[in-house]
């Protein structure tokens, strides 16, 4: 099996095509990436700017290039040295438009009789025997002829295309008769969230969830793929969103199988404490959890207590708990968005005859309090049977009321078996369902409400673990090259709230907790009154970090985040009911900070941390790429890029840019300024580590061995974390504010491994004990490599 040294992600947009990427291939390679790794590239929805609408699954997408461009690339990448690693989708398919999905289609227009009905996971009892689509403006729209037609052997509401059923129109009938007689329903859209009849990703009804655990689905729906394995044409692939799979160890079974035995990581979001399932044929995650050990360890512990008081002040005094806020939100997505998925389970429950003595109210009601109470995505029972334990306690702690239906739901739901074998089909579509609540009520909602430091409100990170110790994050390194060495680590991806620099400057924050109590105390008190007012002092916070966090930013991506935030936090604004009064409030409020009366307190405050958060961005960066793992850059972030939630952090990336920038710091003569860029707004100090760090892991990989930590001795030896992996020693700057307040490193120094060591930013060699103050002289991070 072929293991990269390292990835570098591509989104593969229309735009930015398979064979865009090729031409970028000098630069990666000059970077020092090993693999590329591309985002989903098979055909989707028409316009998808994100590929994970997968509409057919048997040849790749003409807009993103097609095959000739694939075949072309791996060819040039192999050529160079380089791998590829492709990221697929084998929960779900985009079914926005049928017309576009061929295997939906089929379903459509011959219902239960299709070849395809196994593909998809659809409760057909539950619709009368239809496949329920909620589509419609008003149930009133069924009987408006103009707005439903027949016409040219299809059923069309306004522009949207449907199949007709094979003899179930002739001339004369009206288009409700019609619509009547086939193999689907179509219902208002309000309707979808409580009576939905197929399993779908997350919240989103069009993307309609596939039955991979059925072998021969499994086998058609990834014969491209695997077409591309056979012709090595892939190296790698990536698995997005393995929970929502029924069985994602059987899954990555049968997926080793097939592929001969591929590097294959999986998109799989672990809380902290929780383990990966050993026994799952992964080499790893995608690198959440890296992600949030790496901040916590650059995030001062001491600013924790004045960031809630300030947290509570500006709730009026009320303290928000974490634990509560969460239970809270997961359980209004059980009782709304998600509440069809509820019922499918109670139903399916009471079809296996295990919960004759609960009423279907109460059964539902259970379920979704054990839902709220789960503290993790899923469990994998019986591996994780001790959350499943613990959240039906919890849920008896919240609601005594419930208790005989809890205990009467513990074996219902799996608790006590030996295997997986034993799991009842309801058990294993619980644990398909409890990703998707955390998932929209954690992610997509709470870390839009908690805004006490927002950095620690990304994605597999749990906002309430405010820090890490140097021992405690040496400890959880040393396990990950034990445990899974060749897993992908990550600092930013498509999916992450903040990009990492954004995150490095907000962290800053914890170090001044009060000028930055007072910078929001003060906001909030000259916005009072005005048409920015936005009445929520949390949030306030929340937009404001952005800002500050993104600096300069403009007033229009000011606004698209904040409105995004609130819609995604529910409180004022939502996507399904829009407050068009507080969200121009949002907008007047991005305009009054980032253009009006209140930036240039912005600028001011922005500019305290820009040093600070740069040095927490670079620490970040070294930190990743020589950690045990397969270090993963985001597209653009060997530069300082920052960047919020999508779409805003799938801007173009300039590569010629780039290429002419590395270009030239390659130029420069040893020892000039032209090859120690300085640490400035420009960011080539962090393409500077980014290119040496990924060189030398592409072209000396013996180098990254076993993990030791490295201790320095002095006064401010706490501002230090280094580790040696062999052949490398890492060194990076922790609370740069607090050593600056303190003076500086004075005596503090380093005892480096035996032998001599060459410093790769700086170029000089050194041995013995190293003073930091002339180690980290022009960086707040050195990398050095044995001599």
């Amino acid at each position: 099996m072929k293991i990269p040294a390292s990835t570098y992600r591509l989104q593969v947009t229309p735009a930015a095509n398979l064979t865009h990427a090729g031409e970028w291939l000098d630069y990666l390679h000059l970077l020092g990436a090993d693999w590329v790794y591309l985002s989903p590239i098979l055909h989707a929805s028409e316009g998808s700017e994100h590929g994970y609408d997968v509409t057919d699954p048997s040849g790749i997408d003409a807009a993103r290039g097609g095959p000739e461009a694939l075949e072309a690339l791996a060819r040039a990448a192999h050529e160079r040295g380089m791998g590829l690693l492709v990221d697929i989708v084998p929960n779900h398919q985009g079914v926005a438009s049928a017309a576009h999905n061929p295997w939906w289609w089929s379903v459509l227009a011959e219902g239960q009789d299709s070849r395809y009905a196994r593909a998809f996971d659809i409760d057909w009892a539950a619709g009368g025997g239809k496949v329920l689509l909620p589509v419609l403006g008003s149930e009133d729209d069924l009987s408006d002829p103009e707005k439903l037609q027949v016409r040219d052997g299809k059923l069309y509401y306004f522009d949207q295309a449907f199949p007709l059923a094979a003899g179930s129109w002739q001339a004369g009938d009206s288009a409700a008769e019609v619509h009547e007689r086939q193999h689907y329903r179509l219902m208002d859209w309000r309707r979808g969230d409580r009576e939905l009849n197929y399993r779908r990703f997350f919240t989103i009804t069009t993307l309609a969830g596939v039955r991979v655990e059925d072998r021969a689905v499994l086998e058609e729906s990834h014969a491209e793929i695997l077409r591309w394995v056979r012709e090595g044409l892939v190296d790698g692939l990536r698995i997005d969103h393995p929970d929502g799979l029924r069985d994602p160890g059987g899954y990555l079974d049968d997926l080793q199988q097939l592929t001969g035995g591929l590097y294959t990581v999986v998109e799989k979001i672990l809380e902290p404490g929780e383990a990966l399932p050993r026994d799952w044929a992964t080499q790893g995650t995608t690198g959440y959890d890296a992600l949030g050990e790496i901040d916590r360890l650059l995030t001062d512990p001491a600013g924790e207590q004045p960031l809630t008081d300030l947290d509570t002040r500006l709730r009026g005094g009320e303290r928000l708990d974490w634990h509560d806020l969460i239970h809270d939100t997961k359980r209004a997505v059980t009782d709304t968005t998600l509440h069809a998925e509820v019922q499918r389970l109670a139903r399916e429950i009471e079809g296996e005859g295990r919960a004759a003595d609960l009423s279907h109210e109460t059964l539902v009601d259970a379920l979704s309090e054990v839902l709220a109470c789960f503290s993790v995505y899923r469990s994998y029972l019986p591996q994780g049977a001790e959350y499943l334990q613990e959240a039906l306690a919890e849920a008896a702690r919240r609601r005594p009321d419930l208790s005989a239906a809890l205990t009467a739901l513990g074996p219902v739901l799996g608790l006590g078996v030996q295997s997986a074998g034993e799991l009842s089909e309801a058990a294993r579509r619980f644990q398909q369902t409890s990703g998707m609540v955390m998932a929209k009520g954690v992610e997509d909602s709470a870390f839009y409400r908690f805004s006490r430091l927002t950095s620690l409100t990304e994605v597999g990170g749990d906002p309430a673990q405010f820090a890490l110790t140097p021992a405690e994050a040496h400890a959880l390194f040393a396990r990950r090259q034990q445990e899974w060495p060749h897993g992908l680590t990550a600092l930013s991806t498509h999916d992450t709230k903040r990009s990492e620099g954004v995150r490095a400057r907000i962290s800053v924050l914890a170090e001044i907790p009060d000028e930055w109590s007072e910078l929001v105390l003060d906001l909030q008190e000259k916005l009072r009154g005005t048409e920015a007012d936005i009445a929520d002092g949390p949030f306030l916070n929340l937009v404001l970090q952005a800002v500050v966090g993104t600096w300069p930013v403009s007033r229009e991506r000011a606004t698209e985040y904040a409105v995004k935030a609130a819609r995604e936090a529910g409180l004022h604004t939502s996507w399904l009911d829009n407050n068009a009064q507080f969200e121009e409030r949002l907008t007047r409020l991005a305009e009054y900070l980032t253009e009006g009366a209140g930036q240039e307190r912005v600028a001011a405050f922005a500019q305290r941390i820009e040093q600070a958060g740069y040095s927490n961005a670079l620490a970040q960066k070294l930190l990743q790429l020589t950690m045990p793992g397969v270090p993963d850059v985001y597209q653009g972030s060997e530069v300082w890029s920052p960047a919020l939630v999508d779409p805003d952090n799938r801007r173009p990336v300039d590569y010629a840019d780039l290429a002419a920038r590395l270009r030239a710091i390659d130029a420069a003569d040893p020892g000039t300024d032209g090859c120690r860029p300085p640490v400035d707004s420009r960011g080539d100090a962090k393409l500077l580590l980014t290119s040496r760090a990924l060189r030398l892991r592409r072209d000396q990989p013996e180098l990254f061995g076993d993990y030791q930590p490295l201790s320095a001795q002095g006064v401010q030896a706490e501002h230090a974390f280094a580790f040696s992996r062999g052949g490398v020693v890492a060194v990076a700057t922790r609370l740069p504010l607090a050593l600056e307040r303190a003076g500086g490193w004075g005596d503090t120094s380093l005892t480096l491994p035996d032998g001599e060591w060459e410093e790769l930013l700086e170029r000089q060699t050194l041995s013995g004990t190293v003073k930091l103050s002339n180690l980290l002289r022009t960086y707040p991070v050195a990398l050095l490599r044995r001599a």
